[in-house]
């Protein structure tokens, strides 16, 4: 069922992005007064097409999602009737040429300030960005960060949840060599800055950066009273109830949630007697934990939740939009911010800065679709905007067979002043369509790799 739902989003995100960055084309070309023969969605079997009549633009969906294309009248491409050279792509100047090749990427930039104007209105929900236990030896704990000190800006940037914060932390570390400001506010209400130094060793895996953080959320101290049960787990089988009140284990009395859940946690296969207080009476429960594998290590689980006082989890929630033009500045910003954190990346990929590890194929675009949409519709526009920006940005590079190498043909053509032979526009779109499939493969190992791990 996961599949499928992942399936079903992916084919969703990436029709739309196709779709807009081919209208971009389509769009262009047809204001410029280029002839266009065939908008497609997609390729290979043709599952449903439209035309209005022969002289019309033929609309077309094809049965595989992963990309489409705007065919136009072209001489490159087949013999033109004298009638309709006025209408052939060829035959337009050079900027409206560029203009026409240069609107699919700009679209799907424009898409994304679209889609985060859309997210500034309507409104974000999310943890505040409170920073819990820092953990001695950590890049938090090594620039002065405090439990309860709560994240007010990251690099300049205010950063309203707990998510946006780290977010902008992991995707500020590559530029980070004099450090990141993270200006926090105290829990007297003080402000401060701590300059955050990150490592160059781990400035370019986010994952590998984020264990090195040590970001953990802040959690106030919980009675341990249980406040949930699973059913048929081994919490159910022993006889636990929701009110009661975990008093000890073993001879160990507990006053903290968290510590007795690191007891259970220790104790995986192991045979505990506990002593809960249940309507004033002490009661006596033996059980054993399961064996359940975490992070590759084994731990100890019994299937029961904490009992949150009413009003906490609120507390620890917050919800922020914009009016329309305030935000509509701050959808230009986050597009801009996030352009050139994606053009930075590919830079240090290229240059052996960056691990290949941060590739994303389309399976694990597919697994982030379909998680972003279960978490609700604002993840899911957030997923569109940064996959549109990546799109983008992609196809932007002056890279042979994308939109980029062909816009360096024009740049060319403006500097000689006459248009790059077709034998040698051949020759780097080979290369191009080479390095495209070896970037593809490699994306795809990628997948499959983090698949078996």
């Amino acid at each position: 069922m996961e599949t499928l739902n992942s399936l079903f989003y992916f084919i969703v995100a990436v029709g739309l992005l196709v779709a807009i960055h081919e209208f971009g084309h389509f769009w262009v070309a047809r204001k410029a007064g280029v002839k266009v023969l065939r908008f497609s969605i997609g390729f290979g079997k043709v599952i449903w097409k439209y035309q209005k009549d022969s002289a019309a633009t033929e609309y077309v969906l094809s049965a595989i999602p992963l990309g489409g294309y705007v065919k136009m009248l072209d001489e490159r491409e087949g013999d033109v009737a004298a009638e309709d050279l006025p209408y052939a792509f060829t035959q337009k100047s050079l900027w409206a040429r560029t203009a026409i090749v240069a609107a699919g990427p700009i679209f799907n930039l424009l898409l994304a300030v679209l889609l985060y104007w859309a997210i500034f209105m309507l409104g974000d929900t999310g943890m505040r960005p409170v920073v819990g236990q820092v953990e001695s030896g950590t890049l938090l704990d090594k620039a002065g960060f405090v439990e309860g000190e709560e994240i007010v800006a990251v690099n300049n940037r205010n950063t309203a949840t707990l998510r946006e914060a780290v977010e902008t932390i992991l995707s500020s570390a590559m530029d980070a060599d004099q450090g990141i400001p993270v200006e926090v506010k105290t829990a007297e209400g003080a402000l401060l800055t701590h300059n955050l130094v990150i490592p160059l060793e781990f400035s370019q895996e986010p994952e590998r950066l984020f264990a090195e953080l040590g970001f953990q959320a802040w959690q106030p101290a919980l009675i341990p009273v249980i406040g949930r049960v699973i059913q048929d787990s081994v919490a159910a089988h022993a006889g636990l109830r929701v009110g009661d009140l975990i008093v000890s284990a073993d001879g160990i009395e507990f006053t903290d949630w968290m510590d007795w859940v690191a007891y259970v946690q220790e104790h995986a296969g192991q045979l505990m007697n506990v002593i809960v207080e249940r309507d004033g009476q002490i009661k006596d429960i033996a059980l054993t934990p399961e064996n359940v594998i975490e992070n590759e290590k084994i731990t100890g689980k019994i299937g029961v939740g904490v009992q949150v006082p009413e009003g906490l989890r609120e507390s620890m929630m917050i919800t922020y939009s914009l009016p329309p033009l305030q935000a509509l500045q701050a959808a230009v910003e986050r597009t801009w911010y996030y352009s050139g954190v994606t053009l930075k990346m590919m830079g240090y990929m290229f240059v052996g800065k960056a691990s290949v590890e941060n590739l994303s194929g389309p399976v694990s675009i597919a697994k982030y679709a379909g998680k972003s949409a279960e978490m609700g519709l604002i993840a899911f526009l957030k997923f569109l905007a940064i996959v549109s920006i990546s799109l983008g940005i992609l196809n932007l590079l002056p890279i042979p067979v994308l939109d980029g190498g062909h816009l360096l043909m024009f740049a060319i053509e403006a500097i000689k002043g006459s248009p790059v032979s077709e034998k040698v526009q051949i020759f780097f779109q080979q290369i191009g369509m080479t390095a495209l499939l070896a970037l593809m493969g490699l994306a795809m190992f990628l997948d499959i790799e983090r698949l078996f791990q």
